[in-house]
């Protein structure tokens, strides 16, 4: 591994460390996890190089749950919606 490789490395394995565990699950999951909280509050902004894609990040007993659609998810309409620039989840 090269110097820039392994500082690249520690700077993930350190990013991680600084925002706890972030699970990444599919669209269908995320919405369930959803479905099982009170006062939702979803992160959500949109990314991708070639096309668009709609990311959403939500926090649940401790852990950060984080999806990834190509077509927007349909939130429950009692969710209070952040918008952000951008989501970065390292890894």
């Amino acid at each position: 591994m090269s110097a820039g490789g392994a500082a690249a490395a520690a700077a993930i394995a350190q990013a991680i460390k600084a925002s706890g565990a972030i699970v990444r699950v599919e669209p269908r999951d995320f919405l369930d996890i959803l479905a099982q909280q009170e006062g939702l509050l979803v992160v959500h902004a949109t990314g991708g190089f070639f096309s668009t894609n709609y990311q959403y990040l939500t926090s649940y007993k401790g852990l950060a749950f984080f999806t990834k659609s190509a077509t927007p998810v349909n939130l429950p309409a009692n969710v209070e919606l952040v918008e952000a620039k951008k989501i970065w989840i390292p890894g």
